[in-house]
């Protein structure tokens, strides 16, 4: 099987093109491969398949087999592959998803993808729509009990669900191997769920760390970035565009609230090419 490897902000991927290559067993094929020791080492595996709806689907399993409604980073690094590898020539691109149809617009420069905006589509912060166990509407600002410390969480779906904490406290500092299970298993989360950990350093930028659903911590997310984002602007703590930075680089995220549509700006970068017996 050929496959090419991918990241965006260090949120690796391994990208299989399955206009070309047929994949049996996804889920047990992404544990394998994802394996930093015995496989070729990713957050996860992702496959670029046909679309009756769109222009492609991007289909993604986490590191622990477990299928993935969106990535942000995943989603930039589709864009970047299709138009790099000749697949298509449009720089105006509509890709397939479990969560809806998500617009991209290429920049390109020499015949290579530069950069992505992806429409990331409209927050939900209804408790049923993330989904949450709680008898309230919503959870923004809400106090939520791990491992026996309350903390401010505002959680929310942007495709998939998230938790956001904004904490005082440096998020460099925090012990995420073992806070993290901890949120993404907790029994109001019955879907598990994506956790970000995040400092508000002004009104137009944010620090924070990610544990991602089924791969733990990952050096960047794109729908986390969106997620906090849009959070810190429910919150009333930042401005419609925020730079999220992440321990991999930098994305950009605005909120336009008239629209309500987030638009995530970001790099993705090609490794390597590669061909592996399954």
């Amino acid at each position: 099987m050929r496959f090419t490897k991918m990241h965006g902000l260090g949120n690796d991927y391994i990208y299989v093109n399955c206009l070309h290559e047929t994949v049996e067993n996804p889920a047990k094929l992404a544990v394998k491969l994802s394996d930093r020791h015995f496989g070729i080492g990713s957050d996860g595996l992702i496959l670029i398949k046909p679309s009756a709806l769109a222009d492609f689907e991007m289909d993604i399993y986490n590191a622990d087999g477990s299928r993935a409604q969106m990535c942000g980073n995943g989603i930039r690094c589709v864009g970047k592959y299709v138009y790099d590898k000749g697949l298509t020539k449009k720089k105006s691109l509509d890709i397939e998803t479990l969560a809806g149809i998500k617009h991209l617009e290429l920049t390109v420069q020499d015949e290579k993808t530069e950069q992505v905006i992806v429409e990331m589509g409209s927050p939900k912060f209804l408790a049923s729509e993330i989904p949450v166990r709680t008898e309230e509407r919503e959870m923004i600002n809400a106090p939520l009990t791990v491992n026996g410390k309350q903390y401010p969480v505002t959680c929310l779906s942007v495709g998939n669900p998230h938790c956001v904490v904004f904490l005082k406290e440096e998020v460099k500092n925090l012990d995420l191997p073992s806070l993290g299970p901890a949120f993404e298993r907790h029994e109001k989360f019955p879907e598990r769920i994506n956790t970000e950990f995040v400092n508000i350093l002004d009104r137009k930028t944010i620090r924070m760390r990610v544990w991602e659903r089924g791969s733990g911590e990952t050096l960047a997310c794109g729908t986390g970035a969106c997620a906090a984002a849009a959070a810190a602007m429910a919150n009333q703590l930042t401005e419609d565009e925020v730079t999220a930075q992440l321990l991999g680089g930098d994305l950009t995220v605005r909120w336009n609230q008239k629209e309500n549509q987030i638009y995530m700006t970001g790099k993705a970068v090609t490794v390597f090419d590669g061909e592996i017996d399954i």
